[in-house]
């Protein structure tokens, strides 16, 4: 039996889609001060305000409520907000998130300074006085609102605040006490409100309930009577938090039943394949067929469940907006934000792992890649930087690109900072590939002076062990004086995969098709060669191949005809020699328990058809070893 569901935590999620809602507006707001953007916020604010006050966040409540304040007189007098008032109001909503998600944590003083800070800011002269207008209210909230969690006080206390107000209460349709249910609500309501807010404002006091309710509203000093709207339909469109035809369109589901059904899914494809195995070796046809349609709606299942866990993009570049706007502003630099592929999804969890490896590549990029504005100008670029994200899809990965149009990297005191490292060596050539990566290494850092936000050498080498941790790879491209691009190559998903399925020795073994570039037959000069001789040719390129047998100690005599399977992690490939190749398989991946962080082989594991075990190759790794195999022979 399911638990039951905790109201609070119900507004706690609606109320951070509200926040998240409102810091894109702030944001936008900045650089173009649309009424119907201010309105938007307000709205949020509103939202805030009414609804944390139903659900018992008081405090919260009384603060967006002065928030609130503000963006009315924006909006009414049609001001322009300054970027201190969007600072501010930013701050503002970072404490009202605290009010949400720990109250008791949130410390009175900072959100006490930040109101006062607002009243400051928002301290120009009140607009001229809007003409009253006086109103006829009745109304009847509906019956099973206090079952759900619908307190009538609040709402009655904020119908006058729009200004002077008569309430008086009907109890004509209350029973006996003696017939009374107490969980009911039979009360209704008459109010002459004289105020100079809209008739919209009335509905948005009612926002949460106006569909179900009974609400009639007319102007009492009209010459006549303003015909009063329907109960319900005619009021809809004022009612953004209540319930409509559009809300019944999707579910929130918790993070940890999607993980859990994945996971029943990933039993279901171990299954599948051990009934088609038997079913291979059956002579009955009725099994071939019933393990043929069981592999069909596996693979139906799979893709369903899989794009359940897909999460667009733009949840995830949508953070940094404000990260941006905050770091510009410490920094003293005008900066752009550009998005492109924001409708590309990826696993979530995925997702969930680049928040803090995009953070640090963003922070280096405007600190170390974006000029201040005298030197842009100089340099003949514009004076505001650009930052631009970028997605797309190319195969079974994802491309994530972050590009400033900044200084480029310093190649020079890149290659100063490796040698007096020990990262490369004081003379040769060294391609653009070894250069950059060294920027990845632990400690590492070109920045001639500590800041806030950047030069201690922590960051990028967190960025390189996260994404080699989500099986993807980084590549780096920068041009002097014209900016630098760091692509992250990511799997779409961390769940199933498909794999090329391969046998060393006794052992069978997995490589990621993604990874997978062709497979080629190794000739008899090559099958018995020593080291010097680990290359093939392929197209007139020389690759070099590492022999899985050595590196996995296998103790059978290898096959006649052993096959090299040629895979890549962007520009660089690296061959495996394998004794066969059997096939394609669907691999669920199984984590490796920590006993085993040290085997850099592998990155994981998974079950077969016949219930052995089979070891997931983890190519990053490997082709680092067939580099430095390559290094060390063309070195001898």
């Amino acid at each position: 039996m399911s638990a039951p569901v905790d109201p609070a935590e119900t507004f706690r999620q609606e109320a951070q889609d509200l926040l998240v809602r409102l810091e894109d507006v702030l944001l936008d707001i900045e650089s173009n001060a649309d009424p119907a953007l201010i309105d938007t916020a307000f709205r949020a604010l509103h939202t805030l305000k009414g609804s944390g006050a139903m659900f018992g966040f008081q405090d919260l409540a009384a603060f967006a409520h002065v928030v609130e304040n503000t963006f009315d007189r924006l909006r009414k007098t049609g001001a322009r907000p300054g970027s201190d008032l969007v600072a501010t109001s930013l701050a503002a909503k970072d404490f009202m998130r605290q009010l949400v998600l720990d109250p008791a944590a949130a410390e009175p003083a900072i959100g006490e300074a930040l109101l006062a800070e607002l009243r400051r800011l928002d301290g120009a002269e009140a607009a001229p006085a809007a003409p009253t207008r006086t109103y006829d209210i009745r109304f009847a909230l509906p019956p099973d609102c206090l079952a759900n969690g619908v307190n009538p006080l609040p709402l009655l206390d904020e119908l006058r605040e729009l200004g002077a107000c008569e309430l008086t209460a009907d109890t004509d349709a209350v029973p006996g006490l003696d017939t009374l249910d107490p969980e009911r609500c039979l009360l209704r309501w008459r109010a002459r409100l004289v105020t100079d807010k809209p008739e919209s404002a009335i509905e948005d006091v009612f926002m949460f309930v106006i569909d179900d309710m009974e609400l009639e509203i007319a102007r009492a000093d009209a010459p006549a009577p303003v015909e009063a709207p329907p109960p319900a339909a005619a009021a809809a469109p004022a009612a953004t938090g209540g319930t409509s035809s559009t809300a019944a369109s999707g579910i929130r589901v918790s993070a940890e039943r999607i993980d859990s059904l994945m996971d029943r899914v990933g039993e279901l494809v171990i299954a599948q394949s051990r009934l088609r195995q038997i079913a291979q070796t059956s002579q009955d046809p009725n099994l071939r067929a019933i393990a043929e349609e069981i592999e069909r709606l596996a693979a139906e299942m799979r893709g369903a469940t899989m794009g359940i866990r897909m999460i667009p993009i733009v949840q995830l570049f949508g953070r940094f907006r404000r990260v941006i706007h905050d770091l510009a502003r410490e920094l003293g630099k005008d900066v752009r934000l550009t998005t492109a592929g924001e409708e590309t999804e990826l696993d979530k969890t995925v997702i969930e792992s680049l928040a803090d490896p995009l953070m640090h590549l963003i922070r280096n990029a405007i600190d170390h890649g974006l000029e201040d504005a005298a030197d842009r100008r100089a340099a003949g670029k514009p004076e505001i930087g650009t930052i631009a994200l970028e997605a797309r899809h190319a195969g079974a990965q994802v491309l994530i690109s972050i590009t400033d149009d900044g200084r480029g990297m310093n190649r020079e005191r890149i290659r100063a900072k490796a040698v007096e490292a020990g990262l490369l060596p004081e003379t040769g050539e060294v391609s653009d590939a070894d250069l950059f990566a060294t920027i990845f290494a632990p400690g590492f850092s070109t920045a001639a002076q500590v800041t806030e936000v950047s030069g201690r050498g922590v960051g990028m080498d967190v960025v390189k062990r996260t994404v080699e941790s989500l099986r993807g790879f980084i590549e780096v491209a920068s041009a002097p004086g014209a900016g630098s691009c760091i692509t992250l190559r990511l799997p779409l998903t961390l769940a199933i995969i498909d794999g090329l399925l391969v046998r060393v020795g006794e052992g069978r073994y997995v490589i990621p098709l993604s990874s997978v570039e062709e497979c080629v037959e190794l000739s008899d000069s090559e099958t018995g060669g020593s080291e010097a001789r680990s290359f093939l040719n392929i197209r007139d390129e020389l690759v070099p191949f590492l022999r899985l047998r050595e590196m996995f100690a296998a103790e059978t005599p290898p096959d006649p005809y052993q096959k090299v399977v040629i895979v890549a992690s962007g520009e660089q490939r690296v061959g495996l020699v394998v004794d066969q190749i059997i096939g394609d398989h669907q691999t669920v991946i199984k984590s490796l328990s920590r006993l085993h962080a040290d085997v850099t082989a592998f990155s994981g594991a998974t079950i077969l058809g016949d219930g052995t075990v089979a070891l997931i190759l983890d190519i990053v790794n490997l082709i680092a070893a067939g580099r430095a195999l390559e290094q060390r022979l063309r070195a001898s």
